[in-house]
């Protein structure tokens, strides 16, 4: 099936290549970009959540801090430049990304911590700044 689905884009990307619109299958066409775009943007939303979340409890559970903790934030943060280098049309949907992010990443952090979720602050408290840029040195 990969092989044949494979086989399928390389023949659309030629026609379209080409300027053979009436040969595209226009329809499988779009459902494949539009397919490709949200996969891509939960890529970013994935690696967003995964550095709020340890943001949530570095801040909520100084005595726990860990390696692993700065680590997992310095990782997700190389995905989500990825993630935004390879497909800038996304930087527009980063407010989103966060929103829907920090949904997930605050109820995550709330179950790792045993904290009550009403710890936690119900909208995010982050900026895209502190999300990419503010240290986490291990101490």
């Amino acid at each position: 099936m990969t092989a044949i689905f494979y086989s399928w884009s390389q023949e659309q990307g030629r026609l379209v290549r080409e300027g053979r619109w009436s040969e595209v299958d226009r329809e499988n066409v779009a459902e494949e970009i539009e397919s490709s775009g949200r996969e891509q943007f939960n890529k970013l939303e994935s690696a967003i959540r995964v550095v709020l979340m340890h943001m949530l409890k570095w801040d909520h559970q100084p005595q726990r801090r860990s390696r692993s903790w700065s680590g997992a934030i310095a990782a997700q943060r190389i995905d989500l430049e990825d993630v935004l280098g390879d497909n800038p049309g996304l930087t527009p949907r980063i407010g989103e990304a966060i929103t829907r992010a920090y949904c997930k990443a605050h109820l995550e952090a709330a179950n790792e911590t045993d904290l009550n979720l009403k710890t936690f602050p119900e909208a995010c408290p982050y900026s895209l700044d502190d999300i990419t840029s503010r240290p986490f040195p291990f101490e």
